[in-house]
């Protein structure tokens, strides 16, 4: 064979070793075209019977495209540096195209091999690169190989574009859908991966946030179904959702019944000097090059799906999302994003101060940025609580019916998880009887098989009972809730303006209570008479006024002398805390209007030199009510019946402050006589012709 090639291969060449250079282009084909590969490894032995004895085969390319744009391949810059290195005597390929599809690499490769007179060779030729006839021929071949790329590429493009358009161009479906017999895009059959992905639409729409309702499949261990390749049957998985899946999932058009096709198409973009491909941003389903309505059923609808893209974009506050309609969050300042101003129009900003950055301000920019001042600015406690006056007056009549539906929401929330686990339960049970039949089938003497099979059956067994004490679990919270709960919800329904007072009521739920009423408000400022004008908004296109003075720092102002009366009264025994709390209590505010805590207290006292403590000083001959109740060994109940029979004498300093009972009263004859007859017959006697122990009809 070598006679042919005679003027062409000399000993220079085959004093030098033979580099054969394998590739295919994606890793489907090195999986599927085993024949192909063949032929590309029979290049050696071409190599070989041309009289080379030292055969390199460079086979890392298998899986690599050579299309522009690609990613850097390492077997063909091995291959260059080696020719550069003067070790090549020829290079082998099936056809040039495996080793190039671009010009800049075939101008690359002549080069290279010209200048170190390396020889090029293919299934039917030998080139010699310093032979002009042989150039101009590799070099026809060359373009026709990037050609043959563009063509090919071309075709396949409009070809998938043409069934794309027709909505039959099949892909990886997402969770919660499948193709049936003809092809067609339909829900899977399988009822718990249709209520998994239900349940994150329906999650959301409550919780209004990705994040928040992360979390709260979290919380529940709730599983849903993710797409895995290699899976049998479906490629499905159950696991706990990650972050990101949740996103896609609400992000995809899919779900509202759209079809669409190029949502996010390749771009190149040159880096380093080189060509570089890579996924463009995600386009809305409107602008894609493909985009069909009611192409299959949908989980939501359009208008739903367009609603949740904008909560979503309005939660992310740093894309200059609108605060008040995106998710509640745990800062200060009640109207954030809500007030606009009646000057400018502008919407106030939330600026915080103070020595720990919580003092909430409102803040209007006016044309500051642009070199004039700022329009209207003022502090935010008083005025949300002047506010939260207005939220009282219209939310408070509708407190049971709130109470109601939060009763209702909780146990609808309970029945969701338990029916999740119901369905993970059955898809469990049935797996758990598949392994034991698996297990029964198998021959006995066959031990090896045998003890793989019955330890999966015991995993399955061992998972079902785990499930189910979960459920059981999940019902004795419901049970519970529904005994001591309910009464206690439309309790505080009932007196909705001390749930909304209250210290351990989150501001986020308020910040959600606000945003659902109301549209938006309009605050000006009268200069004259230092006093702001609110216009409310109310949604449903309702409309009420109020005015206040404007916020202004606390100098000179005094604490009233009824607060200083019940501090003065309650130190000289009680802490700083109790103060706070009875002060709190009574209704009262500090002079800046805020409400009392420790600290507040501690400076109180120091203002007004008044003498006490931060804790309260134990005194073991009083007691409290709960002290009374464990030295007697009773309930707080029975304690405050021999009170108010006048069997027990107790003190209070204040309304509200601790009762005050004295160690020796409780060990008086009358009192000890009540005590030992509720021990002995479980009723306390006290005194009289025995009916105080009976509840009265009648006050």
């Amino acid at each position: 064979m070598i006679g042919q090639y005679a003027n062409k291969i000399n000993g220079d060449h085959l004093a030098r070793k033979a580099v054969v250079y394998l590739r295919q282009s994606s890793e489907k084909q090195v999986l599927e075209n085993k024949e192909s590969q063949r032929l590309q490894y029979a290049m050696a032995d071409r190599a070989r019977a041309l009289g080379w004895k030292e055969v390199e085969t460079i086979d890392s390319d298998l899986g690599s495209s050579a299309a522009i744009g690609a990613p850097e391949r390492e077997g063909f810059q091995r291959l260059i540096a080696s020719v550069a290195l003067g070790e090549v005597g020829a290079v082998f390929s099936r056809e040039l195209s495996r080793l190039l599809r671009t010009d800049r690499d075939f101008c690359q490769l002549v080069e290279v091999c010209q200048v170190f007179g390396t020889l090029v060779g293919d299934s039917e030729q030998i080139y010699d690169l310093n032979l002009l006839d042989d150039q101009l021929v590799l070099g026809i071949k060359g373009t026709l190989s990037v050609v043959e790329l563009k063509v090919l590429k071309l075709r396949l493009l409009e070809g998938m574009e043409a069934k794309a358009r027709r909505g039959e161009l099949k892909r990886m479906l997402p969770p919660g859908y499948v193709h049936d017999g003809m092809g067609k895009v339909v829900k899977d059959p399988d009822q718990r991966v249709r209520e998994g992905i239900a349940l994150v639409f329906k999650k959301f729409r409550e919780i209004r946030s990705i994040r928040q309702t992360f979390m709260w499949f979290h919380q529940e261990s709730i599983e849903l179904p993710v797409n895995k390749s290699g899976v049998a049957p479906r490629g499905l998985v159950w696991q706990l959702p990650t972050l990101s899946f949740l996103t896609n999932l609400l992000h995809n058009p899919f779900y509202a019944s759209v079809y669409v096709w190029g949502q996010r198409p390749v771009e190149m973009k040159l880096v380093g000097g080189r060509v570089v491909k890579f996924q463009g941003r995600y386009r809305r389903a409107e602008e894609c090059k493909v985009s069909i309505r009611d192409h299959h059923e949908g989980y939501i609808d359009w208008d739903m799906f367009q609603e949740n893209l904008r909560l979503m974009r309005d939660n992310y506050l740093q894309q200059g999302g609108d605060e008040a309609v995106g998710a509640a969050r745990a800062g200060q300042g009640l109207l954030g994003g809500l007030l606009r101003c009646g000057r400018c129009g502008h919407k106030l900003q939330v600026r915080y101060w103070g020595k720990s950055g919580t003092a909430a301000r409102y803040l209007c920019v006016g044309d500051f940025s642009s070199g004039g001042k700022y329009c209207i600015g003022f502090g935010a406690s008083l005025v949300d609580r002047r506010f939260s006056q207005e939220i009282l007056k219209a939310v408070s009549p509708l407190g049971v019916r709130a109470s109601l539906k939060a009763i209702e929401d909780l146990s609808g929330r309970e029945d969701e998880a338990r029916e999740a686990l119901r369905r993970q339960i059955a898809e469990c049970e049935y797996e758990e009887r598949r392994a034991f039949e698996q297990y029964n089938e198998v021959d006995p003497r066959n031990r090896l098989v045998a003890a793989e099979l019955e330890k999966r059956w015991n995993a399955k067994l061992e998972e079902v009972e785990s499930l189910k004490a979960r459920l059981e679990d999940l019902g004795g919270r419901g049970k519970a809730l529904r005994e001591d709960g309910e009464a206690r919800i439309l309790e505080l329904g009932e007196d909705f303006a001390s749930v909304w007072e209250s210290e351990h009521c989150p501001v986020e739920i308020k910040k959600k209570i606000v945003r659902t009423v109301v549209e938006g408000v309009i605050v000006d400022l009268d200069v004259s008479q230092d006093l702001l004008r609110f216009i409310i908004h109310w949604k449903g296109g309702a409309h009420t006024r109020f005015e206040m003075p404007r916020p202004r720092s606390g100098v000179g102002k005094k604490t009233t002398l009824e607060d200083l009366e019940v501090i003065r009264r309650m130190a000289a025994r009680y802490g700083d805390n109790e103060i706070a709390r009875v002060l709190t209590k009574l209704g009262r505010r500090t002079a800046a209007g805020k409400r009392w805590n420790e600290e507040r207290v501690r400076w109180a006292r120091r203002e007004y030199s008044i003498a006490g403590q931060r804790r309260t000083r134990p005194d073991p001959e009083v007691l409290t009510q709960p002290q009374a109740a464990k030295y007697c060994g009773v309930s707080i109940t029975t304690i405050k019946r021999l009170v108010a029979s006048g069997l027990l004498k107790n003190g209070q300093v204040v309304p509200w402050a601790p009762w005050e009972i004295r160690r020796n009263d409780l060990d008086t004859e009358p009192v000890r006589r009540a005590l030992e007859h509720l021990r002995e017959t479980g009723r306390l006697d006290l005194g009289g012709d025995g009916s105080a122990v009976q509840s009265r009809l009648f006050e």
